[in-house]
């Protein structure tokens, strides 16, 4: 039996250096939902009942998230388990290494936590039509930086 490439347990998957890109996924769509609800993820550990530890091994791919436990998730966090493999590529194929910044998700707004503060602040606006008007006051001020003067 080859112990030196299986998990703990003797079967499971190979390990191999690198989390599995599937893993990566799902942990990344915890993080920017916990991230979103502006929550610790000690505060999320705390709710499924796990360290923060766990739960950073978990945003990061290095634990792989069982049904029961992405099922927790799903509750606490308040969407459907659909959610966590929402834009995967359909081959489940990582994404090659990043070798510039735009590459690396640095440009990313979504990777930003000034987006993330951005989208529960405005969320936190509780009039509708408040709202609205501040959506279409972003649209404007941003179409106005790109046109040619």
């Amino acid at each position: 039996m080859e112990t030196a490439t299986r998990g703990r347990r003797g079967g499971g998957r190979p390990r191999l250096g690198k989390p599995n890109p599937v893993d990566v996924h799902v942990g990344s769509r915890v993080r920017l939902r916990r991230t979103l609800l502006g929550m610790s993820q000690e505060k999320l550990g705390e709710a499924i009942g796990l360290t923060f530890q766990q739960v950073q091994k978990y945003e990061r791919g290095a634990n792989r998230i069982g049904a029961s436990r992405l099922f927790d998730l799903s509750r606490v966090l308040d969407v459907p388990v659909s959610f966590f493999f929402d834009d995967m590529q359909p081959d489940g194929a990582e994404a090659k290494p990043a070798s510039t910044p735009e590459e690396s998700g640095e440009l990313d707004p979504m990777a930003k936590r000034e987006t993330l503060e951005l989208v529960r602040a405005y969320y936190r606006i509780t009039e509708p039509a408040v709202r609205k008007r501040i959506f279409e006051l972003a649209k404007a001020v941003a179409a106005s930086g790109t046109e040619k003067v």
